[in-house]
């Protein structure tokens, strides 16, 4: 044996335990570190391509034109939208402003809001950033998560209507229609804006809680220990969410708001969720999620054989019904005799509303067991 060789054992032996400490240490923190490294990229990879269908594939609608118009997002970024009229055998009762899913334009408004129109109620409807008629962002990719440009979108639209309301002589007063990720946005742009009086929103999700519900739903495929990837705690599960949200807006170059955490910042704001039952891309319970923390009246209707935004094609006269009346008591004040919750329509107008309890999200991401398989 080597001089070096004996004085390296005879370190050992006098530090032994130290080094045990050491390597105990370095194992306990370097695993998850590598399990987590390797999570996060491939998640985040994840983030970036995920989508959902519809957008501009759905035609079952007539276009209605209206007067457009240049406005300018609250970063100052140029858009486009236009006036919808509404039908000039009714008196208009309120203006909408309405907020479209990715990769489609202003002009699907008339599918979501044609009943709306039809009932009095005038609509704005804007492209986003980089669809429509918007200018595109250098550098910047629109995805199916509401991000801080979004919602910087929806509040120039907001500002925008307002004034326009304004020299008009009427009041500063509007309700929102968003769908998808147009509706995320719409909760995010609302936050802290009086002039916001009502929501509707279709098909909305929460970046968080419908990451982890990916995450969850295929970490079978980049996990190959069974034992270890169905026995993360729950808290595994959040700081991985975090770290890939984190690293996704580093990598993207622009922030990803929680549309869980901007609902109950919404206060006393009515709220209309409408979400298909069989809605295969964004679960029904992201909707249940948005609806629990919602502190003010709210409303929620899962549509019966209704696939990702395909509640209005399914049941379009259940959907221009539940519209029109949501709008009429909480936008125009339209006071009627019979009760807003009809035909599984939940509500709590009937009742006082009880102090909002802390909700755990938790059970809204977990996919079925056939899924995880």
């Amino acid at each position: 044996m080597t001089v070096g060789a004996v004085a390296a054992f005879e370190f050992f032996l006098r530090n032994w335990a130290l080094i045990s400490i050491f390597l105990t240490l370095s194992v306990l923190v370097g695993v998850p570190a590598l399990i987590l490294c390797k999570y996060v990229r491939i998640i985040v990879n994840i983030f970036q391509d995920a989508t959902v269908p519809m957008g501009m594939e759905a035609r079952d609608y007539t276009r209605v034109e209206g007067e457009r118009v240049e406005f300018r997002a609250f970063d100052g970024h140029r858009l486009y939208g236009r006036f919808l009229p509404s039908n000039p055998n009714q008196p208009v009762r309120g203006m909408l402003i309405f907020a479209h899913e990715l990769d489609s334009d202003s002009m699907s408004a008339a599918r979501y809001c044609g009943g709306l129109l039809d009932a009095g109620y005038e609509v704005f409807a804007f492209d986003f950033r980089n669809q429509g008629e918007s200018s595109p962002e250098s550098g910047y990719k629109s995805r199916l998560w509401p991000s801080d440009r979004e919602q910087s979108d929806v509040l120039g639209a907001i500002a925008f209507v307002e004034d326009w309301l304004e020299r008009q002589g009427r009041k500063r007063e509007v309700g929102l229609v968003g769908v998808s990720r147009g509706a995320g946005a719409a909760i995010l742009g609302a936050v802290g804006v009086p002039a916001v009086r009502a929501i509707m929103v279709d098909g909305a999700f929460s970046t968080d809680a419908y990451l982890e519900y990916l995450m969850r739903r295929w970490v079978s495929i980049f996990a190959k220990v069974r034992l270890v990837y169905e026995n993360h705690p729950s808290v595994f599960w959040r700081f991985l969410r975090w770290l890939s949200i984190r690293e996704a807006s580093r990598r993207l170059n622009c922030r990803y708001p929680a549309v869980r955490k901007a609902v109950p910042r919404l206060g006393e704001m009515p709220m209309l969720f409408i979400h298909g039952e069989r809605d295969g891309h964004i679960p029904v319970d992201q909707s249940r999620l948005l609806h629990d923390l919602a502190a003010g009246p709210k409303y929620l209707w899962v549509c019966p054989a209704a696939k990702h935004n395909q509640s209005v094609a399914v049941q379009p006269n259940l959907y221009r019904d539940y519209s029109v009346r949501f709008f009429d008591e909480h936008l125009a004040k339209i006071t009627r005799d019979e009760r807003l919750d009809g035909a599984g329509l939940l509500s709590q107008l009937a009742q006082p509303l009880a102090e909002p309890s802390r909700v755990s999200y938790a059970k809204y991401v977990r996919p079925s067991r056939a899924l995880r398989r």
